[in-house]
């Protein structure tokens, strides 16, 4: 079947995208599951509600942050596999004089509660998210479970401990 070898990842298991928006503390906002695991991430992206959103700007309803006394526009955090967006800043590519590489460096940076915010929810249900008996249909209703729950532990404040 042409539909599920869409499903195997490069390493030869079976694997589904989960596509989030993370908040500055760790939390899963927004969540996108179910595309093939062979799927790139900029077309799930695209077809997403969240894109559909943040294209009409509705999605921050304010549009603005005040940083020290300087006020901006609210931006996602992206990785270069997207496209660069009013609302949507990526490191940059190609030669890089200095200024850009120390932007690149921030950038790296601030997206580290993102990294981490997956490496914890996949520490967390590690029996779950790698070894699954479940049904093509159930798998993103049990995904999308554990991230509304690593959400619960998150806004609780307890940490978490890879073991």
């Amino acid at each position: 079947d042409h539909q599920a070898s869409q499903y195997i990842h490069r390493k030869g298991y079976f694997s589904m995208v989960l596509q989030a928006l993370v908040d500055h503390k760790g939390r899963f906002t927004n969540i996108n599951v179910g595309w093939p695991g062979k799927v790139h991430d900029a077309h799930v992206f695209r077809n997403s509600g969240l894109f559909r959103r943040l294209q009409e700007g509705i999605y921050f309803p304010d549009q603005k942050i005040t940083v020290g006394d300087v006020e901006m526009p609210i931006v996602i955090l992206g990785d270069p596999a997207y496209s660069l967006m009013p609302w949507l800043m990526k490191p940059y590519t190609g030669a890089l004089d200095s200024d850009k590489e120390l932007f690149n460096y921030r950038l790296s940076k601030c997206r580290m509660v993102v990294v981490c915010a997956f490496g914890r929810l996949k520490g967390r249900w590690r029996s779950l998210l790698t070894h699954s008996d479940l049904s093509e249909t159930n798998i993103p209703i049990v995904i999308a479970a554990c991230c509304v729950l690593h959400n619960l532990y998150e806004s609780k404040g307890e940490t978490f401990m890879a073991g």
